[in-house]
């Protein structure tokens, strides 16, 4: 499986910005799609998450704020930002949870910077 994020980029306090991460490859056995954040210095933190069916997740720090979604026909995922902060300033990457029916895999995008600025 390989993911491409991308859609980062500079924007106002306030401002909305939508990542897309598109997934290519054995996709079949994609269980579910998740982005996370990393602030400077600091690990990985989850943001959201969908599932292979149709239930998300949010970090408590995005509800309300961020939406993901997805088009199955383009084997996309997409991470609405609405309202961002500057503190939601950070390098964010999607990460796929794929499954081989024994085990659980993770999958890595490259990271796409989200810089919330005046």
């Amino acid at each position: 499986v390989q993911l491409q994020a991308s859609g980062g980029g500079l924007v106002q306090p306030g401002g909305s910005l939508r990542l897309s991460c598109a997934a290519s490859g054995s996709t079949l056995g994609i269980n579910a799609i998740e982005w996370y954040r990393r602030f400077p210095g600091k690990q990985r933190d989850f943001v959201a998450g969908i599932s292979s069916g149709i239930s998300t997740k949010y970090a408590d720090s995005v509800k309300a704020r961020f939406t993901i979604s997805r088009d199955d026909d383009k084997n996309t995922v997409y991470l609405q930002m609405n309202s961002l902060k500057p503190e939601d300033t950070a390098v964010y990457y999607c990460n796929a949870k794929v499954s081989d029916g024994l085990r659980v895999f993770d999958y890595w995008g490259q990271g796409t910077q989200v810089t919330v600025s005046s």
